[in-house]
C-alpha cells in the first residue's frame, strides 16, 4: 500500500510538471525564443492545446450494416504523370528512367498502378507512384499511368507523355 501511495504522489507531482506555462519572446538580435519562463515584458504566454487532435482521413462506413456498395458514389480519380515531363530529354547511359505520378484522391489499399511504356505494360501493376524503368533504348518513347481496381480493370488514365532517352556513343 505505501509503495502505490508513493507511485500516486509522484505521478502528480510529474503531471504538475508537464503542465508548466510556455513563453514566446524576441531576443536583442531578432530571433523568436521559446521559454518556460519569461525573460523581458515583450513576453506572450502560449496557450498549448494538450488534447490530441485527431482528423479522419476519409469517412468510413464499417459500423453501418445497411451501407452497401451499390449506395457509394463513383469516385472519379485523377492521374498525372509528374516525370518525367512533356517532351523531356533524359541523359542516362544505363538508359534508367525514373517515373512519377500523382493519383487524387489517394491511392485507394486494393488498386494498382500499371506503367504503359510504348504502349507496352512494364512489369507487374504496383501499389504505389512511382517506378524507375532500366535500360530504356535511345530515342523517343512514351509513357503512360493506369489506375487498376482490385479486378484488373482500368478505371482511369493518365495523359500520354512523349519524351526522349539520350545516350552516349562511343564513334
Amino acid at each position: 500500500m505505501r509503495f502505490f501511495l508513493c507511485f500516486l504522489l509522484l505521478t502528480l507531482t510529474s503531471c504538475a510538471c508537464f503542465a508548466s506555462k510556455v513563453y514566446v519572446y524576441r531576443n536583442s538580435e531578432g530571433v523568436l525564443v521559446f521559454s518556460d519562463t519569461p525573460q523581458n515584458n515583450n513576453a506572450e504566454e502560449i496557450k498549448l492545446n494538450t488534447k490530441p487532435t485527431i482528423i479522419p482521413r476519409e469517412k468510413t462506413d464499417i459500423l453501418n450494416p445497411r451501407s452497401s456498395a451499390s449506395n457509394n458514389p463513383v469516385v472519379e480519380y485523377n492521374i498525372e504523370l509528374i516525370q518525367p515531363s512533356a517532351e523531356s530529354t533524359i541523359r542516362d547511359n544505363t538508359g534508367s528512367v525514373y517515373v512519377s505520378g500523382r493519383v487524387s484522391p489517394a491511392l485507394p489499399a486494393n488498386h494498382q498502378i500499371q506503367f504503359i511504356l510504348d504502349g507496352v505494360p512494364q512489369g507487374e501493376p504496383v501499389g504505389r507512384t512511382t517506378q524507375i524503368l532500366r535500360n530504356v533504348f535511345r530515342g523517343e518513347h512514351t509513357i503512360q499511368m493506369q489506375l487498376l481496381d482490385k479486378t484488373g480493370k482500368v478505371i482511369a488514365s493518365s495523359k500520354v507523355i512523349t519524351f526522349y532517352v539520350h545516350r552516349n556513343t562511343v564513334n
